[in-house]
């Protein structure tokens, strides 16, 4: 297939440019990627509210990805928790190699077709849960196994991928397609690439927390109060809900550790 990820950049000679006409270049393909992420909106309004249903009725919502799709599913996934007060096991990235592959490439790990159902298992992953696949090319095989493998066993599968068709999008009962073009280093998908599939990582979690009741107007009720900077957010929290003092809203969330708790017992 015709990968527009690993096409030529447009820019000659980034080696002899200098350092302003290198951020220049970078600016102006990174305002390409919003355009795109925009016209992928109905696709990920389809893969969100089918992902928020199935957790709705006790699913979890899976990642899997290599390299720097990997990553960034991971950190997605780790980041549901503290924001949402979620379970840790609500949300689940994994990444090709393992989480040393977090920090040092695992070479050939993607490679393998076989290992995500393989990874998968450890987490008893069923036909209750969705799965979403992250690979900028769209033909990673260790993606495009797992959600094969998965597909036959009722899982939901969705992908989000910087290409059109392909491998990935094959096995996808929800496909994300976001195409930002060339990179401005050539084939270098850590950069619109990855910077899209954050943008819709974003998207997809925070609209499917949104769903299940995890946002109160537009405030983290349910966050978790892990430093002095969100127990102060907290009170802030409760003090315009309550509408109390600052050293009564206090007492309240660290009786009740939540926003919402707090809110609720004292209404």
């Amino acid at each position: 297939m015709k990968r527009v990820t690993e096409q030529e950049s447009k820019y000659k000679d980034i080696d002899k440019m200098s350092v302003i006409e290198v951020l220049k270049g970078i600016n102006e393909e990174d305002k390409l990627v919003p355009l795109a992420v925009e016209k992928a909106l109905p696709q990920i309004e389809k893969l969100a509210t089918a992902v928020a249903e199935r957790m709705k009725n006790g699913g979890r919502l899976f990642y899997i990805g290599a390299g720097t799709s990997g990553r960034l599913g991971v950190v997605d996934a780790s980041e549901c928790p503290p924001t949402f007060g979620v379970p840790f096991d609500w949300v689940v990235g994994i990444i090709a190699g393992g989480d040393s592959a977090i920090r040092k490439a695992v070479e050939f790990a993607e490679d393998d077709e076989k290992q995500a159902w393989i990874d998968l298992q450890e987490y008893d992953i069923n036909e209750k849960d969705s799965l979403v696949g992250l690979a900028a090319s769209g033909t990673t095989p260790y993606v495009v196994g797992g959600l094969e493998e998965a597909r036959k066993h009722g899982v939901l599968t969705g992908c989000i991928i910087c290409n059109e068709g392909g491998p990935v999008v094959a096995v996808s009962d929800y496909p994300v397609e976001v195409v930002v073009g060339p990179e401005f280093l050539t084939g270098s998908t850590r950069m619109k690439s990855g910077t899209a599939q954050k943008l819709v990582l974003n998207m997809l979690s925070t609209t499917v927390m949104i769903q299940l009741g995890r946002v109160k107007g537009n405030k983290m009720v349910d966050m978790q109060l892990t430093n002095h900077k969100l127990v102060d957010r907290g009170t802030h929290m409760v003090m315009e809900e309550l509408n109390i003092g600052e050293e009564q809203a206090a007492e309240l969330l660290s009786k009740y550790g939540s926003v919402r708790k707090a809110v609720e017992a004292s209404r």
